[in-house]
């Protein structure tokens, strides 16, 4: 998202609070409501993409929500959360596209109750049906070298020949010379560390994942001022809040 265009108060002044803007984009004020996109534009595209499955198909959720907001608005409750009632806009758009191309829509509480063979064998092929399964599978393999490598030495060679060379506990303790409780032991806190590790690099990659960038909000976010100016419902003079 482009600070420089949510940075709209005076200098050393606080920023707007959400009532406020949302005051202001009632009265039809655009750059206030555009404060207000700015602000939720990523938690909408990430909602919607994680139900249409396409950046291009999230996009327009996103545009139209914010279309449907913005009329809706005199009717919004303050008593909940603006980001909140947003995101239930996107999310019965989305779903609503999703029927609209007959697409099937599972529950989540139902895909993650249901053991179906099908659902859960299209969960773990994914991956291969990609356009570029082999380049993922070198990327993983090479941050999982990359992993076993900082492990202590005397760990990492325990995991090898465990874990990769899929010797038993009674050949790797034959081979090192150690006890075979040593090398249980080993194990267990090199699978250990290697599971800490991976997890930070996940949550690192989810901070990441469905990237909203300057040029998608920017897009978005003039697309909806465009049509408001075109319907009338968007002021074309410039907003009163400072700059």
């Amino acid at each position: 998202m482009s600070a420089t265009h949510e940075s709209l108060q005076a200098p050393g002044m606080p920023e707007p609070s959400e009532a406020e803007l949302t005051a202001r984009a009632i009265s039809g004020d655009g750059r206030a409501f555009e404060v207000l996109m700015r602000r939720h534009n990523r938690l909408l595209f990430r909602t919607a993409r994680s139900i249409v499955n396409d950046d291009a198909e999230a996009e327009d959720v996103v545009q139209d929500a914010y279309l449907h907001a913005w009329r809706a608005l005199r009717d919004y409750r303050t008593e909940s959360r603006l980001s909140t009632w947003l995101v239930r806009i996107a999310i019965n758009g989305a779903l609503g596209r999703l029927r609209r191309k007959s697409a099937q829509v599972i529950p989540l509480e139902t895909a993650m109750a249901d053991h179906d063979s099908d659902i859960q064998s299209r969960l773990a092929d994914a991956p291969e049906r990609g356009p570029e399964p082999s380049v993922m599978r070198e990327q993983m393999r090479r941050l999982m070298e990359a992993r076993i490598d900082r492990l202590p030495e005397a760990f990492r060679l325990v995991f090898v020949l465990r874990a990769v060379e899929e010797m038993s506990v009674e050949e790797t303790a034959q081979a090192l010379r150690i006890p075979e409780a040593t090398v249980r032991t080993r194990f267990f806190r090199a699978r250990s560390l290697l599971r800490e590790s991976l997890a930070r690099e996940v949550d690192t990659a989810l901070t990441d994942a469905f990237g909203f960038d300057g040029a998608r909000c920017d897009r978005i976010v003039g697309r909806v001022l465009a049509k408001g100016l075109e319907e009338g419902w968007v002021l074309p003079a410039p907003s009163s809040m400072p700059d």
